[in-house]
């Protein structure tokens, strides 16, 4: 029986308003009838299509064993895709292979069998689901990497207190280079720790509401006269930019990273593009780079024309350590270090490569708001260099690791005051309601017990408010965030620190200074 005329109207229109492509096949595979959507995902004409076997749509290893699934559904009448649906993949005129979703129905008219594929690109939500893996497998690493440079930086803290208390008490002149040669090295273990909690996003940012071109500005200068002739940069720098709430040390040396990334990639020589843009993203955009919301963005990219990454390479970018700088004896953090920031700062990154056209970086930060881009940003004073010394005050030393408390107790006498410990928060609290004499609580953050440092330092405030409160931590102040108390704020001496740093902050609290 013939379809009447309304009825294949009506089938036409069901066919061109579908979004997703459907294709209608006899059991052989020949093709009788495909919709719009379908010429276009496999970027054919409709009249290409029609009289073909549906094979010209598959990769060849598909292509090869699709006739004998269609035999064996035919004999046997097994299911393996119809009515069920799976994920495969599909093959574009030009030879691209891509994923979708296909489905596929049957009807058998006038003892004639008919099939019908409904296929979904799976492009946009595969990429998507990668992004989110890579993210994923980002932030696991960055969880591990911020928990052992904690540990580090107690370690270091310990090592670093101890040479000082060398040096300060009279080591002679033949231990003096040996100190200062270990202290040397513990501050690169610092600035190796500093590097990872970058990357764990844990690091200390300063951030100041700023114009990414002016930061960008400076910083080329320096490259200029440091990549050398055979490297030229180009700029390209939008009108009226927007502001952002940056750390400019962080910016600029995320930016030094990726330019000698670059020229690293081109070898003997190249060209470098530096651009910083308005951006809006869109759903449109968040499908193909999942992470990134929605909302007004300063975009700086980095661009070059050098080798280029492969796809594993790209994979594992922004992984610490991984480097593909096997002669130059890269350390595989400086990517890592740039991800990091950007993540902190509320941003996000993307990379582009090609092999042999070059890669591209791009820095997405948030917009502000233009009464709020426009704010005072006065950058804080810079604290003392010098080192005040104490006159007897009492500092209650709160520590449950053995060793960093008893070198606490070691280097704040020798600052001239007096010293009180305990191993916890709770121990601490109760040796306070006992009325001893006590003017300052130094305390660290993470401790065993109900009281942690923040806990610590809210009771002391709302009961003992004539009291001042140091806290110190091998974490960033933004770890614990959620557990500071409403409406307050503490100053934080992060692990290791300098003699100096201690000093100036003990006194500065307890002269009342706006130096801590």
């Amino acid at each position: 029986m013939e379809p009447s005329a309304e009825d294949s109207a009506i089938l036409n229109a069901i066919l061109e308003a579908a979004v997703d492509s459907m294709i209608v096949s006899d059991v052989k595979g020949t093709i009788l009838r495909a919709n719009s959507a379908a010429a276009k995902m496999f970027a054919y004409d409709v009249a290409q299509m029609v009289g073909q076997n549906v094979r010209m749509l598959m990769p060849q290893a598909l292509a090869e064993i699709h006739d004998g699934f269609m035999t064996h559904h035919v004999e046997t009448g097994e299911k393996r895709i119809i009515g069920l649906g799976r994920d495969v993949e599909g093959l574009r005129e030009d030879g691209t292979v891509f994923p979708l979703h296909l489905s596929v129905g049957h009807a058998e008219i006038e003892g004639r069998r008919m099939f019908v594929a409904i296929l979904h690109d799976l492009t946009s939500r595969k990429a998507a689901e990668d992004a989110l893996a890579r993210s994923q497998r980002l932030d696991a690493i960055g969880k591990m990497t911020g928990g052992i440079a904690h540990d580090f930086n107690n370690l270091l803290t310990v090592i670093v207190g101890n040479l000082e208390l060398l040096e300060m008490r009279g080591a002679d002149a033949r231990q003096l280079p040996l100190i200062h040669d270990a202290l040397s090295s513990a501050e690169s273990g610092a600035d190796l720790t500093s590097r990872l909690m970058v990357f764990a996003r844990r690091s200390n940012l300063k951030p100041e509401t700023a114009n990414l071109q002016d930061l960008c500005t400076d910083t080329l200068q320096l490259l200029k006269r440091t990549l050398g002739a055979n490297f030229h940069i180009q700029t390209d720098f939008a009108d009226k930019l927007d502001r952002v709430q940056v750390d400019p040390a962080q910016l600029q040396s995320a930016l030094m990273n990726l330019a000698f990334n670059a020229r690293d990639a081109m070898g003997s020589g190249g060209e470098l593009l530096v651009s910083v843009q308005n951006v809006t993203i869109d759903d449109t955009y968040m499908a193909q780079e999942t992470g990134i919301e929605a909302g007004d963005y300063v975009r700086l990219s980095v661009s070059d024309n050098g080798a280029g990454m492969s796809v594993e390479a790209q994979r594992r970018a922004f992984e610490p350590f991984f480097t593909t700088k096997t002669e130059s004896g890269g350390t595989g953090l400086g990517l890592a270090m740039v991800y990091g920031f950007v993540r902190q700062s509320g941003g996000h990154i993307t990379l582009y490569s090609e092999l042999g056209l070059g890669t591209s970086f791009g820095l997405y930060f948030p917009a502000l708001p233009h009464d709020a881009a426009h704010a005072d940003t006065e950058a804080q004073k810079n604290t003392t260099s010098k080192m005040p010394l104490g006159n007897g005050e009492v500092v209650l030393i709160v520590e449950d690791n053995p060793k960093v408390r008893k070198l606490s107790i070691e280097r704040i006498r020798d600052l001239g005051f007096e010293t009180l410990e305990a191993e916890s928060g709770d121990q601490a609290y109760e040796m306070l309601t006992q009325d001893i004499k006590v003017d300052l609580v130094f305390s660290d953050l993470v401790m065993p017990g109900t009281l942690n440092g923040f806990n610590l330092a809210s009771k002391v405030t709302a009961e003992f408010p004539k009291l001042k409160v140091l806290l110190t931590s091998g974490y960033a102040s933004d770890v614990l965030t959620n557990a500071m108390p409403e409406n307050l704020t503490y100053d934080i001496l992060h692990k290791p620190y300098r003699q100096s740093e201690l000093a100036a902050r003990l006194h500065a609290l307890l002269a009342g200074t706006d130096e801590a």
